[in-house]
């Protein structure tokens, strides 16, 4: 019987990976991973790699993964289950920890560096933010999330959330945040690809924001920073080493 080893692989920078992911994934005969996850990362691991990878809607892919998970656990004394950013933050991996428990499965949990926190911008921000929350913009069964509690946090940040913006947005405005509010979109965060697209809360209820996912997305005064920084490209450039 093996251990299963939930480990996160951050935003996509294989320098964000924690010491403790990286000798895992050395060690391991089989990693399991996400879609998201960068194949930089994948290239360090000598084992098997097995795609679990799951697109929006696919609702009966976890029930296969937790198959998976169980099958490689008995054949494996290390299992790595690799998840983008950490485990915990819209991962599923809780689910995953609970049914391998159940089966008498240990596991080991290994924090990844959440894409919450790569875009590079400070979510709390003295005079500007003191404190902020974290959305997905879809539900596992497809349905919309319940905004009401987000609408005034200082600084929202929003997962998965790229195909729904403009319903997000509406509903934001709807529920008391301002349509001049500046939101700044981060696709492929931390990667050679990353790029970013700044607009107000209601150019992008409007649909005048084109962006793809992945994408991490900021809503609130800290964006004013990102202003601040185009302007200063030197101090940007500081921000990024």
């Amino acid at each position: 019987m093996g251990r299963v080893y939930l480990v996160g692989a951050g935003p996509g920078d294989p320098e964000l990976l924690t010491l403790k992911a990286y000798r895992l994934l050395k060690e391991a005969p089989v990693v399991l991973h996400d879609r998201l996850v960068d194949e930089r990362i994948l290239a360090l691991a000598p084992g098997e790699k097995v795609y679990v990878g799951k697109e929006e809607g696919e609702s009966g892919k976890q029930e296969e993964i937790h198959r998976l998970l169980l099958r490689y656990a008995r054949a494996y004394p290390k299992v790595v289950r690799l998840k983008g950013g950490d485990p915990f933050v819209f991962g599923r991996g809780g689910e995953e920890m609970l049914f391998l428990l159940r089966h008498g499965i240990p596991v080991e949990v290994v924090p990844g560096v959440t894409s919450l926190l790569a875009s590079g911008l400070p979510l709390t921000h003295r005079g500007l933010a003191h404190g902020f929350a974290a959305v997905s913009g879809v539900l596992e069964d497809g349905g919309y999330p319940d905004l009401r509690a987000f609408a005034q946090v200082p600084t929202l940040v929003v997962l998965m959330g790229v195909k729904r913006r403009a319903w997000i947005a509406k509903e934001l405005i709807r529920l008391g945040r301002r349509p001049d509010e500046p939101t700044l979109f981060v696709m492929e965060a931390t990667t050679p690809r990353e790029s970013r697209v700044p607009a107000t809360l209601e150019d992008v209820a409007e649909g005048k924001v084109e962006v793809a996912a992945p994408a991490v997305w900021v809503i609130g005064k800290v964006v004013e920073v990102f202003d601040i920084l185009q302007k200063t490209p030197q101090a940007w450039a500081l921000a990024e080493v």
